[in-house]
């Protein structure tokens, strides 16, 4: 499954790295991250990581393969 999540603000780049699995690019007062995401849990970790670090996801949606 591939993913793009939209978190509030810009991250920088040091903080972009806590997602390796994740490229990302800054639009619009947001950052954007998108890739493969392996599974459920998976995502999930993902999301602990952002809430962990303080960072607001915004949007989230699975994109066609």
């Amino acid at each position: 499954m591939r993913y793009e999540i939209r978190v509030d603000g810009q991250m920088s780049e040091t903080l972009a790295k806590v997602f390796p699995e994740l490229d990302h690019v800054l639009m619009a007062g947001q950052t954007v991250l998108f890739g493969r995401v392996i599974d459920e849990a998976h995502l999930f970790g993902l999301l602990s990581r952002f809430r962990a670090l303080g960072l607001r996801v915004v949007e989230m949606r699975q994109l066609p393969e």
